[in-house]
């Protein structure tokens, strides 16, 4: 019984954290290209918004994904124009972006605030678990993603873009045109987070209790976590449900504790698990573990590169070409 419950936990987990798996692989999908794309938080929530407006008013759940993307999208073309067009700061771009498309999803949603409206509709597996679509499409997203990046000549060059941008350029590549595409491409993806969340792990449109404020700050963080990589950054995003799943478990058994603090735990623990991926390169870390034993010495170094995460050489660096 033990078990079964242990299953329905986890498949639980797969299916709440889905929504955050699309936002981190479409961020990573962008930060690979060079571009960073800071405006995930107000996009997530613009994009619940208007995805599950349209799906409302059309009563089809393929137009209000759909929705959801293409908003995605032209978030990340005005971000994409600003800064390699225009040439402007990426984070200002990106953080004035984030403000914005959140102060108009609650203000467009207006309409929309609970009422009900179509969802997704889940399927059942053995041992009492189910699962849904966007569960699925999550885990296929991972997978496409890796073999996209490190299996394939596209992923190669748009691995170039964001790491030597002037080489591939030399060799033929047009690189901010392909810029312009994987940042539209990664936002279109981000985008289908929104409708995750308001068509199926927290149904409906609820402003500014809806919960959604803060995931795509959680989102940017578990990109630089994960190294840029799209599996090792789902591991991040599944981390982070767990932990919010244990918030929930753990309750009954913790009386005494406050809800809030199990609700808030999981906040703490990333960031705490971002400055271990920061610090191994800082000179007051190296001398530290040079005092420790030769064993310890060698462990902390092993456990500290394998948390360790580079971001492309050219992340946020216009090009001219």
């Amino acid at each position: 019984m033990c078990g079964e419950n242990m299953l329905i936990g986890l498949a639980g987990v797969l299916a709440a954290t889905a929504p955050l798996i699309f936002a981190v692989v479409g961020e990573t999908i962008t930060e690979r290209a060079g571009v960073i794309n800071l405006s995930l938080n107000g996009l997530i929530l613009l994009s619940a918004m208007g995805s599950f407006a349209v799906a409302v008013t059309t009563d089809s759940l393929v137009l209000g994904f759909l929705a959801g993307a293409g908003i995605g999208a032209a978030v990340a073309l005005v971000v994409a124009f600003c800064s390699i067009t225009l040439r402007q700061s990426q984070v200002a771009v990106g953080f004035v972006l984030a403000l914005l498309c959140r102060d108009l999803s609650y203000f467009l949603g207006n309409p929309f605030m609970n009422r009900p409206g179509p969802v997704v509709p889940s399927f059942r597996l053995p041992h009492a678990l189910s699962i849904d679509t966007v569960t699925v499409l999550s885990l296929a997203a991972i997978v496409l993603a890796w073999v996209w990046f490190f299996k394939t000549r596209p992923g190669l060059v748009l691995r170039g873009l964001g790491e030597q941008p002037a080489a591939a350029y030399v060799r033929g590549v047009p690189v901010n045109r392909l810029r312009y595409l994987y940042t539209m491409l990664g936002g279109a993806v981000v985008g289908l987070a929104g409708p995750a969340y308001s068509l199926s792990v927290k149904a409906g449109w609820r402003g500014t209790i809806s919960g959604l404020d803060g995931i795509g700050w959680i989102a940017l963080a578990i990109v630089i976590f994960g190294g840029w990589n799209p599996v090792r950054a789902a591991l991040g995003a599944y981390l982070f449900g767990i932990l919010q799943w244990l918030g929930v478990a753990l309750q009954p058994a913790l009386p005494g504790v406050p809800s809030q603090v199990l609700q808030v735990a999981p906040f703490p623990v990333m960031i705490l698990t971002l400055l271990f991926v920061s610090i191994g390169n800082a000179e007051w870390v190296a001398r530290t573990i040079s005092r420790l034993p030769l064993r310890g010495r060698r462990f902390l170094t092993r456990a500290l590169r394998s948390l360790e995460a580079r971001p492309p050489a050219s992340l946020g660096v216009p090009f001219e070409g």
